[in-house]
């Protein structure tokens, strides 16, 4: 989400080992890091410029109020316990997705991912969702739990290939469920990718 694909100053406790190129299914290349601060900016105009289908899927209702408090929400984490990544185009250096997770209980987060239209059924979810239970697993966390409209059925898709679906209900349009990292899947997650070494 900036010009350069790899920060040159990170914050304390940055996991550079989360700084990926990665080949696509369908042949596209994407840039993943985890998120910055600096990220701020950019976040605020995408929210801002976002289509109202994007937002209805993320937000399950209507936009967010963008406001400084937000954006310091969602791209000041501690990589630990509140971990989020940016996908990047590598030919416009412009963001094009984002997955996080935030903690819900001890050993549980809620996961959400948005991933701008022009980018959808390449691929890049799933990349992100496994990324992201690979992170996960490896900071204690067993279980992801999401909330999503229930017309968007790939979201369970992305989550059955990171373990077992284990409960799910739906009410009023809006579907939950949980699901049990597989930690041996979640710490082979990226078979496509590659990490950089800069």
């Amino acid at each position: 989400m900036e010009q350069q694909p790899w920060p040159a100053g990170r914050p304390p406790g940055y996991p550079r080992e989360y700084e990926r190129h990665v080949m696509l299914p369908g042949g596209r290349m994407v840039l993943i890091r985890p998120i910055l601060p600096r990220d701020a900016p950019e976040l605020a105009e995408a929210l801002n410029t976002a289509d109202a289908d994007t937002l209805r899927r993320r937000f399950l209702g209507g936009p967010p109020r963008v406001t400084p408090a937000l954006l310091a929400h969602l791209t000041r984490v501690d990589y630990v316990r509140r971990f989020a990544l940016v996908a990047i185009d590598p030919a416009t250096r412009h963001g094009v997705a984002i997955a996080q997770y935030e903690p819900a209980c001890d050993g549980v987060a809620e996961i959400a991912i948005v991933v701008a239209p022009a980018w959808r059924r390449a691929g890049l979810a799933g990349v992100l969702v496994q990324l992201l239970a690979e992170a996960a697993a490896d900071r204690g966390i067993h279980t992801f739990i999401a909330s999503y409209l229930a017309e968007n059925r790939p979201v369970a898709a992305l989550l059955r290939d990171v373990g077992e679906l284990s409960t799910q209900r739906i009410e009023q349009g809006i579907a939950e469920c949980s699901v049990a990292l597989d930690q041996d899947h979640a710490g082979a997650a990226h078979p496509v990718s590659h990490k950089t070494g800069r």
